[in-house]
């Protein structure tokens, strides 16, 4: 198999600490999102196929040739744990291209998780393993073996370019992409808007009206 392989960048991990902090923080990738007013995020077929739990890592990009089913086992050469695998498989549904033994390698590895433009399958075994997976599809049908396959390398997934090193947010809702060089401002706008619907949400609960959180917040 030939495998183009990037190496990984070059990522501090302070500027991805405060978002794994907010993990606890209800439809993250939609405060995330917003804070990038909406412009970063995937389109909303890329939904968890295994366990609903979050996703929060930089990314390390594989881009597949349309079909193939080949693993993309090289990928564990470079990836450190907390790294998220971000797969471009041109948005094929009727090829898997990542199963339960993936899982379990990527487990292994500490990867925070997958996100596929394309299909998954063996997802009883990723749900078993606890390693979530985000994907467009799940189906069993595999197709044939394919190259080359890149790593480290700008890819399209879920209808955003995701570089090496962005950071990826996914929860049940949907996925949301922060450029790397745009971390701290995002992060800055996405807590605020965090604390702002944490507090009102707290109002909500206590039986505030329309007029009375329009006075205190300003809007809902």
């Amino acid at each position: 198999m030939k495998c183009i392989m990037n190496p990984r960048p070059d990522i501090q991990e302070e500027l991805i600490k405060p978002y794994k902090e907010m993990e606890d923080v209800y439809s993250l990738s939609c405060v995330v999102g917003d804070a990038m007013e909406r412009e970063q995020v995937m389109r909303h077929d890329m939904k968890p196929k295994s366990i609903n739990k979050k996703i929060i890592g930089p990314a390390i990009t594989v881009k597949l040739t349309a079909g193939d089913i080949v693993d993309c086992l090289c990928v564990f050469e470079i990836a450190r744990p907390g790294d998220v695998i971000v797969i471009d498989a041109f948005g094929e549904t009727e090829t898997s291209i990542w199963g339960g033994l993936m899982s379990g390698l990527a487990r292994n590895a500490g990867i925070a998780g997958a996100v596929i433009d394309g299909s998954c399958r063996d997802t009883d075994e990723a749900k078993m393993l606890e390693f979530p997976i985000t994907a467009k599809a799940a189906h069993t049908a595999y197709s044939g073996r394919k190259e080359p396959i890149a790593v480290n390398v700008p890819v399209c997934c879920g209808g955003v370019i995701v570089n090496p090193g962005d950071l990826i947010v996914a929860d049940e809702i949907g996925v949301a992409v922060v450029p790397y060089n745009e971390l701290e401002a995002v992060y800055k706008k996405a807590r605020a808007q965090a604390d702002l619907e944490i507090a009102t949400r707290e109002e909500i609960l206590r039986g505030a009206t329309v007029d009375e959180l329009l006075a205190k917040f300003g809007r809902i």
